[in-house]
């Protein structure tokens, strides 16, 4: 499945505080069993959607954060990624099991 979205305003920030490649976020977005949240609860906008998925580059599971773009529909901004920590990791993890 692809994806439309556009990291122009996210890469350099997730890189350079995260160390999260696009491609290592992209891989995230199209594991077949990556867990979606939209709207993303911790979101204060709710415009934004949360995936946890599993990057083979990284060898983690990576926290995307997409934003919904006004101009196309089906299509995101790439706001930010992180690898995901203990509780996000279980979260996947559970998915995973059902």
């Amino acid at each position: 499945m692809g994806f439309d979205v556009d990291w122009t305003h996210g890469s350099d920030h997730m890189w350079s505080k995260h160390r999260v490649s696009v491609t290592e976020a992209m891989e995230a977005l199209a594991d077949v069993d990556a867990q979606w949240f939209d709207p993303d609860p911790k979101s204060t906008s709710g415009n934004s959607a949360r995936v946890l998925g599993y990057s083979h580059t990284a060898s983690a599971v990576i926290v995307v954060i997409l934003v919904h773009r006004d101009d196309r529909t089906q299509a995101w901004w790439g706001a930010n990624g992180w690898r995901a920590g203990p509780a996000d990791r279980r979260t996947y993890r559970e998915g995973i099991e059902q």
